[in-house]
């Protein structure tokens, strides 16, 4: 069967993550996705909210729908046009894709507007215009078997001179028969942080979580580690779609929340809201940079939002400064169950350097990681994402979620080798060798920058 064209209607949210999130259901399940008409404007066409893609099945496009958090609905592309006129020359080329529903298949017509509203006596007048379809079957509009869709994209919501928009002066009109409204966004109301039994100032809100769940391909069968789980907001998520979930935190109390010591810990009591407890396998209390994993080759994804430091800050164990007149070296003493280690800062460069290592010893081959990271608007290069890379770890995604002069990068990582790779040393002099550079990227020191302003060296 060959492939078919079918117009894509998007959220108008995180424009960016769109196409990420398309290739990584697709691929979980086995399938491609055709951007033959954005070979070189790709970029820009992510910006507005339809796509024409090329699918090989109808089933893909359900199969997409029931999944990607960015789809409003998905439509058997007929035509499009800058006017009517050639819309409905185009339509016209196109019966034998509709001409089977002319004998009695009941139909509905729907009119709507991208930025503008439409009234219903245009609506009529653009419905009368496909008069010459001569569709014979009953109108129904509760339950139609086939819903025909009209798309009127406006540049703006306000005309140049500030007022509202003229009718019909769109910049572009669609029209095609719906295939399934996307289910998908549901969830967000389902994961709302808001409605969670146990939540923190950290917890990420759903729409991102399950971005972020998607991006590691959850499935059934899978094994996903958060290394920074906090309150949990993608462990559950990720168990959502199936997969089992393993998490730690240098803080205990992040995961436990407040409470007598042997009452549920809050990430499970979460859990079981969501039906998901039995997907939990574990939360342990560690530092990731003195972890227990003593063989790699372990998880099929990595996801976590490491602190950066503007809620919460990153810390590792140690001290910050060593006291001259005591021993490095001091003989092991026991120490009380109430002791608790000293830690100090660390720092979110080294961090994100240090965990895509551990990614690449704990993911199995094909894995995937995926995480945010905080980056200055005015100073971040490309170049700060790939020196943060190593041998076996390729870029899949990186998708920018704009807050003004800063944002959050969310970074998929997939590993590409087979070979074996050791520990981490988690010693920044050792993996500046490994990298063979001294570049400084613009996400270092992010926790002062932000609190600073963003203000450049020469106005700080």
């Amino acid at each position: 069967m060959p492939s078919a064209e079918y117009l894509f209607v998007f959220a108008q949210s995180h424009e960016e993550f769109r196409v990420p999130e398309l290739l990584s259901i697709s691929e979980l399940h086995g399938f491609t996705i055709g951007f033959d008409r954005y070979a070189n404007v790709l970029e820009e066409a992510v910006k507005r909210p339809f796509m024409i893609l090329t699918l090989d099945k109808e089933e893909h496009a359900r199969i997409l729908a029931q999944r990607c958090i960015m789809i409003k609905s998905i439509h058997e592309f007929y035509a499009e046009g800058a006017s009517y006129e050639a819309l409905h020359t185009q339509n016209c080329l196109v019966r034998p894709q509709w001409e089977r529903y002319i004998p009695d298949t009941s139909f509905k017509f729907s009119v709507l507007g991208y930025n503008s509203t439409i009234s219903q006596r245009r609506q009529r007048q653009i419905i009368e215009s496909f008069a010459y379809m001569d569709f014979l079957g009953k109108i129904e509009m509760k339950n139609p078997e086939v819903t025909l869709t009209v798309f009127e994209e406006y540049e703006n919501d306000r005309a140049p001179d500030g007022g509202l928009n003229k009718e019909g002066e769109f910049k572009r009109v669609y029209f095609g028969r719906l295939i399934v409204d996307g289910t998908a966004r549901s969830l967000m109301k389902t994961f709302d942080v808001k409605k969670r039994q146990y939540f923190g100032n950290t917890s990420m809100e759903a729409e991102i979580s399950l971005l972020m769940a998607n991006q590691t391909l959850a499935s059934p069968g899978k094994l996903i580690y958060d290394p920074f789980i906090g309150t949990g907001s993608m462990a559950y998520t990720t168990a959502y779609f199936g997969a089992l979930v393993y998490g730690s935190d240098i803080d205990g109390r992040q995961m436990r929340g407040k409470g007598i010591p042997h009452k549920t810990p809050g990430i499970l009591r979460a859990a079981a809201q969501y039906g998901v407890a039995s997907r939990i396998m574990d939360l342990c209390t560690f530092d990731v940079t003195n972890h227990p994993w003593r063989c790699g080759s372990l998880f099929d994804a990595i996801v976590t939002d490491p602190p950066y430091g503007v809620r919460a800050g990153a810390k590792r164990l140690g001290r910050k400064k060593l006291r001259e007149d005591r021993d490095r070296f001091q003989p092991a003493i026991p120490l009380p169950e109430s002791y608790i280690p000293p830690t100090k800062p660390y720092e979110l460069s080294q961090l994100v350097t240090d965990l895509v290592r551990l990614a690449r010893y704990l993911l199995c081959p094909g894995g995937r990681l995926v995480f945010f990271l905080p980056t200055v608007s005015d100073e971040y290069a490309p170049l700060d994402i790939h020196t943060m890379l190593c041998n076996g770890m390729e870029l899949v995604a990186n998708s920018l979620q704009d807050f003004g002069s800063w944002g959050r990068r969310l970074i998929t990582i997939k590993k590409t080798s087979h070979a074996e790779y050791p520990l981490p040393s988690f010693d920044s002099v050792g993996d500046g060798e490994e990298s063979g550079d001294m570049y400084v990227p613009a996400h270092k020191d992010f926790r002062e920058k932000y609190f600073q302003g963003f203000k450049k060296d020469s106005e700080r």
